[in-house]
This record gives structure tokens, C-alpha cells and sequence, in this order.
């Protein structure tokens, strides 16, 4: 067990994010936006009222820019910074006569009911059309602060949308935040409009979820909201489709402590982590399925009898069967989604069933469009985000929904008769029983860069872990967009090297459908080749 590092101090956190003004000629300090948004920490300069004020002045000349002249949904969820975020946010949309909608009482609105709200007001619309900001850093640390932006169609915004909203952002905190228009933040409450997101969402989630085939069935489930933004929606839920569902703990505390720490001693609430889910593993076998979600219920962890926490690779797998299975009016011709370093079963599970396979680089925006034209039925990302269609068809959400697929788990065992753990030994017994891991490293932006730009040529081995090399993909083979990395391929195993979009760190995946041992072949292979790669290239520059 790792030892806990001390708790949060919260007002010194709160004092750093008023009064700490980052630099923008410091490159750690100028806003950044990852794979979801920009984040960061009041202590380090990173994520402070300053930044806040920017990129919310930017989203609002990015709107008027685009022609967006209708409401901008705010939700925020229950981290220590989102607070004060959503005060400077409130108050620059203000300025800005951006009409914003908020939860009754500034209460804490998840992603998907965000998307959700998005895409229920835009459907039919040509103008008026309506966005939003999600003030989270999602699973991260208590201290870590975030704002994501979703355009009109409901996701988390294009690469071509962030770099313009980050340009423009930087430029203004250069510009010591001149150009930033606000009002007082009693003024700025006083105009917002206060919206219902609770209710339409809970009462819209019977077209996703055979709640009914739950109920009869009699699952017993519980879920445990790790103290995030969806903790007042799961009993609502309960009691709308009278399930026998119980709700662990309603505990808001922005220091979290009451969650276990992770491998590192670190708070995080991340449901994927068999660390951060002790306390619902150590009770998997009094419920028939249980589920938790991070901070702003964007994704989702499954705990069953049979195999305590799944790997979201390997539930991801299982939802992906058993949906292109259960939904007989999906259209055929419909695609799946997954992120290129997520698992080579879900590439089996679709070949079995005649389906496409739409591979993209990490990040959900690339799922955006197939989302909400059809074009994919479902789509999950190996970080345990899913979001799939509606089950007479149509869109969902557009952005990672952590209620669809926790909710799904019951109706899987329903449906079924067994958990997604025997399900997904089930399917391996027919398609391959993979093995995967990750590695981190650490990496200077310099190396990240680096990493980025790696390119075929840079890797000059013929076999991987003994067998012929049969692939190496600069590019996405759904979209062709750049992964931002490198994947090598060969019969029977793969790996990927990418830098994080968050931190400074550098990533290696590896599957192997072989055995523990041929992995470890493949992890050590795969790291000699990307630091050689790293210092060849370093070299010739």
C-alpha cells in the first residue's frame, strides 16, 4: 500500500490561485491545452485566475468570431480550484454578454450532461446555436485545476480550435490580461440563467440504457461518485427507474480525503486505478456489479464478482460485443471507434461481427463527428472514456460519458446472466487472451517534441519481440491524423511510444497476445528502439 502524502491545503491553494500571476514568457506558466483542455496548479503558476480570465475572454471571441450567439452551458466540478474558476469564468462572460446557463445554486454539472445539454438545444437549429465550458482537471490530483471547451457540437473541441483559443489566450496574458472584458461577479450571478441539467439527462438516459430489463432482473449494483461532480445525480437515477442501486457515500471534500491513495501516494480519482478503488473492490462480491466515476464523471470503472476492477481495455472490449450484439436497429454500416493505443481485441470483436474498425490518435475530439452524424456506434479510449449511440440510434453525447457505460454493466449482467468479467473471459476463450502494460518516463519538452515528430525511418529493426514488423504508423489509419508518436505492429503483439499531453512524461503501450513473457520482450524492445530513436534524433538536430 502507498503511503499517503499530505493532504491539500486548501486556503493556501485558494490564496495561490488569486494571487500567484503566472509569466508569459515562462513556457510552464503560458496556457496550454493537452488532450482535454488546459490544466495545471495554482502553485506551480499554471492554473491561476489569470489563465481563467484569458481563455474564457478567448472562447468568447472565438464565438463571436464563429457566429455562436446562443447560451453557453458552465458546469463545473468539485476540485478545490473549480470554485474560484467558475467565479472569473461567470464574470468575463459577463463582460461579454454571453447569455450563461448554470445548475440552480451553482451546483456540479458532469461532461456528458454538458454535451447533453449542447446537443438537446442545438438539434435543428442553424443559429442560436448554444456551447460550453467544463471547469474540471478530471481525475487529477485535489490541487490540479482545468477548463475544457465544447464547441456547438457538443465535444471537446478540434485541434484547430484550441491552438486558435490558445494563441489568442497567450496573447492577453502577455498583454498583462488587457482586453479582457468582466463584471462583478454579484452582477454577472444575478444575469446568468439557472438550468435544469439534472432531470432531462436522468429522464433522456432510458433511450440509452434497458432499464427495464434491469429492474426485472433484479441486479443489485452500487456506485461510489468518489466525491465528484455526478454525487446528486445517481440517486435521482435510482429512483426514476426504481433500480436497486445504492449510492456509497454523497461526501464532497476538496481535499478527497477520504479517497485511497494511488501508486504513488498521490490522490487521484481515477476509477481505472486498482489503488484509488480499493474500498469498492474490497466489497465487489455483496452486489451483482458496481461501478464508480472521476471527478466530472466523464469516465467510468467496473468492479464485478468475478474480476474485481476490469482493465477499461478489457470492458471496453466487452461493451463493444455485446452493443453491435443487443442493438438490432444500429445501422449496419456504422463503424467502432478506438484510439490507436487501445487494445487489438476490440480489432477481433469487430472483424467477428463485420464491423469497421475507425482507429484515431488519442483524444476524443476525433469521435466527435462520427458521434454525432452516425457514423460511429460506439467509441472508448483505453483511459476508460466511452460514449455510444442511443439504442433506436442517434447520438448520445459527443463527449466521455462515466453514467452510459457504468449503467451498462447492470444491464450486460441482465441481459446476460453473467458479470462483464465472465463476458470478457468468454470472449477471449474465441478471440485471444491479450496481455498489455504501460510504462512512463520522464521527458523534457525538448525530448516530448522529439517524440512528436518521430517518424518510420527513425525505426530501422525488421522484427519486433521475433516476429516480422508488420506495420509502423506515423498517422492514424482512420483519419491519417499524425498520432503524435509512433506504433509498431507485428503478428502477434504491438506497441506504441507517445508524450503525455499533460505531463512531462513520455508513454510506451505494449500488447501482446502471447504470454507475460513475450510483453516484457515487447516493452524492452520497444524502449531501446524509442531512446535510440530519441538520440539519433537529438543528434542530428
Amino acid at each position: 500500500m502507498s503511503r499517503r502524502l499530505p493532504l491539500l491545503d486548501v486556503p493556501a491553494l485558494l490564496a495561490a490561485y488569486a494571487d500567484l500571476r503566472p509569466d508569459a514568457a515562462v513556457p510552464a506558466q503560458r496556457v496550454a491545452f493537452g488532450t482535454s483542455g488546459h490544466r495545471g496548479s495554482a502553485f506551480t503558476r499554471s492554473f491561476n485566475a489569470w489563465h481563467v480570465r484569458v481563455i474564457v475572454q478567448a472562447i468568447c471571441d472565438y464565438r463571436r468570431l464563429h457566429g455562436i450567439d446562443g447560451p453557453l452551458y458552465l458546469g463545473i466540478d468539485t476540485h478545490a480550484l473549480s470554485r474560484p474558476a467558475f467565479e472569473d469564468a461567470l464574470e468575463v462572460l459577463a463582460g461579454n454578454g454571453v447569455p450563461a446557463c448554470i445548475a440552480a445554486d451553482v451546483g456540479y454539472t458532469p461532461t456528458p450532461v454538458i454535451s447533453h445539454a449542447i446537443l438537446a438545444h442545438n438539434r435543428g437549429r442553424r443559429s442560436g446555436r448554444a456551447d460550453g465550458i467544463v471547469l474540471t482537471p478530471s481525475h487529477n490530483p485535489p490541487e490540479a485545476g482545468g477548463l475544457k471547451y465544447n464547441p456547438p457540437h457538443g465535444g471537446p473541441a478540434e485541434t484547430a480550435v484550441t491552438a486558435w483559443i490558445e494563441t489568442r489566450a497567450n496573447a492577453l496574458l502577455a498583454a498583462a490580461t488587457v482586453g479582457v472584458r468582466w463584471r462583478p461577479y454579484a452582477e454577472a450571478l444575478r444575469g446568468a440563467r439557472s438550468h435544469d441539467f439534472l432531470n432531462p439527462y436522468v429522464e433522456d438516459l432510458g433511450e440509452v440504457i434497458d432499464f427495464e430489463r434491469i429492474r426485472s432482473a433484479g441486479i443489485r449494483m452500487a456506485v461510489d461518485p468518489l466525491g465528484g461532480a455526478g454525487v446528486h445525480y445517481w440517486q435521482p437515477i435510482a429512483e426514476r427507474y426504481r433500480l436497486d442501486l445504492r449510492v456509497l457515500s454523497l461526501q464532497v471534500d476538496p481535499q478527497f480525503a477520504f479517497m485511497p491513495p494511488d501508486f504513488d501516494g498521490r490522490i487521484r480519482m481515477d476509477p481505472s486505478s486498482p489503488q484509488a478503488m480499493r474500498g469498492l473492490i474490497a466489497i465487489k462480491d455483496n452486489f451483482d456489479v458496481a461501478f464508480a466515476c472521476d471527478t466530472d464523471h466523464d469516465r467510468h470503472g467496473i468492479v464485478t464478482p468475478s474480476a474485481g476492477l476490469l482493465p477499461p481495455n478489457h470492458y471496453l472490449a466487452v461493451v463493444i460485443d455485446y452493443l453491435l450484439r443487443s442493438r438490432p436497429h444500429w445501422a449496419l454500416t456504422a463503424a467502432v471507434g478506438k484510439a490507436v493505443v487501445s487494445s487489438a481485441l476490440i480489432d477481433r470483436v469487430a472483424h467477428r461481427l463485420r464491423r469497421r474498425v475507425f482507429e484515431v490518435p488519442v483524444g476524443f475530439k476525433w469521435f466527435v463527428d462520427g458521434l454525432l452524424d452516425g457514423r460511429l456506434l460506439v467509441a472508448g479510449e483505453e483511459s476508460a472514456g466511452i460514449s455510444f449511440q442511443r439504442r433506436g440510434g442517434g447520438v448520445w453525447t459527443t463527449d466521455k460519458d462515466g453514467f452510459a457505460p457504468a449503467l451498462l454493466a447492470a444491464e450486460i449482467t441482465a441481459r446476460s446472466g453473467q458479470d462483464p468479467g465472465v463476458f470478457y473471459e468468454a470472449l477471449t476463450a474465441t478471440l485471444g487472451r491479450p496481455v498489455a502494460d504501460r510504462l512512463s518516463a520522464p521527458a523534457t519538452p525538448a525530448q516530448k517534441a522529439r517524440l512528436a515528430a518521430l517518424g518510420a525511418q527513425q525505426i530501422d529493426a525488421r522484427e519486433l519481440a521475433g516476429e516480422p514488423i508488420t506495420q509502423i504508423l506515423e498517422r492514424a489509419p482512420g483519419n491519417a491524423a499524425p498520432i503524435g508518436g509512433i506504433k509498431v505492429c507485428a503478428a502477434s503483439g504491438w506497441f506504441a511510444a507517445r508524450p503525455s499531453g499533460t505531463e512531462d512524461l513520455y508513454k510506451i503501450y505494449a500488447e501482446s497476445f502471447r504470454d507475460e513473457a513475450h510483453l516484457q520482450a515487447l516493452l524492452a524492445q520497444a524502449q531501446a528502439l524509442v531512446d535510440r530513436a530519441l538520440t539519433e534524433t537529438a543528434t542530428s538536430s
